[in-house]
């Protein structure tokens, strides 16, 4: 699985015209899953995304995570994190997963999400044409592989 953390001072996301997800401060995630994903990698992510400390104290120091300072989420798959860009100019996306396999996933990473912040997370919706809109704070941008765990 692959992660896009984005720290945001608000961000949105529209379907058709309609917002079905919107949220001030916290994270927007951006979520790629391939078919070698398993409990393991979304329990990790779920792990590390609850506890890394992007969000600045007092001393405007990134040492808060979003748990410490009650900040909101929306998780948005996006298949196109797993592009193969090595051959030619349009990307391949043949390590996302399809579907039938990303789904249950994606949904159990909220999942756990919810259970590890103890609120509602808010989603996009899977395989739809989405407008995301956000207002990066930082900018702070980090990117996390759960298969690269460095």
């Amino acid at each position: 699985m692959k992660v896009v953390l984005q720290r945001v001072s608000s961000a949105s996301v529209t379907v058709n015209t309609k917002v079905i997800a919107s949220i001030e401060k916290g994270l927007l995630v951006l979520i790629g899953i391939e078919d070698a994903d398993t409990q393991e990698d979304i329990d990790w992510l779920v792990n590390k995304i609850a506890k890394i400390r992007i969000f600045e104290d007092g001393n405007e120091v990134m040492n808060c995570s979003i748990q410490d300072v009650g900040g909101e989420m929306i998780v948005v798959s996006q298949f196109t994190l797993h592009a193969a860009t090595k051959k030619g100019n349009r990307p391949s996306y043949i390590k996302a997963s399809k579907p039938e396999i990303a789904i249950p996933l994606y949904e159990n990473f909220v999942r756990k999400m919810e259970i590890e912040l103890g609120k509602k997370i808010q989603t996009g919706v899977f395989g739809a044409d989405m407008k995301v809109a956000l207002v990066n704070d930082g900018p702070v941008t980090i990117v996390i592989d759960s298969k690269n765990r460095e």
